[in-house]
């Protein structure tokens, strides 16, 4: 069952970011959870409280290019950007996304070898 396009903030176009080394669109400008909500309706009807309490959307990320540390986060606190690369989500997130996780391509990290 899609999730209601009543709960997103108003969007215009997808967004790229990357998660666990795979490329994700999502609606620009929502918060990440609602993002990832997009393409898996079970984190819509899953067991997160939305308000930060629960802890079940905990995730850490970097920008694009950054090489520094990871910021920790709460994926129903964060807006997701384009360039955003999370590479820690909690196990709740984790299995809700596995469906569109194994569906989506991998990020090129790295250039490939020159030939």
């Amino acid at each position: 069952m899609p999730v209601s396009d009543e709960v997103y903030s108003s969007w215009s176009r997808l967004i790229r970011i990357e998660v666990l080394g795979k490329v994700l669109e999502v609606p620009e400008d929502n918060l990440l959870l609602r993002q990832l909500a997009y393409l898996s309706p079970a984190i819509a009807m899953g067991r997160y409280c939305w308000n930060g309490e629960c802890r079940y959307c905990e995730i850490h990320y970097r920008r694009e290019g950054e090489m520094g540390g990871e910021t920790a986060a709460l994926a129903c606190r964060v807006k997701g950007f384009t360039g955003m690369r999370v590479t820690q989500i909690a196990f709740e997130m984790k299995y809700n996304l596995a469906e569109a996780l194994a569906a989506a391509p991998s990020a090129q990290t790295e250039p490939p070898p020159a030939r």
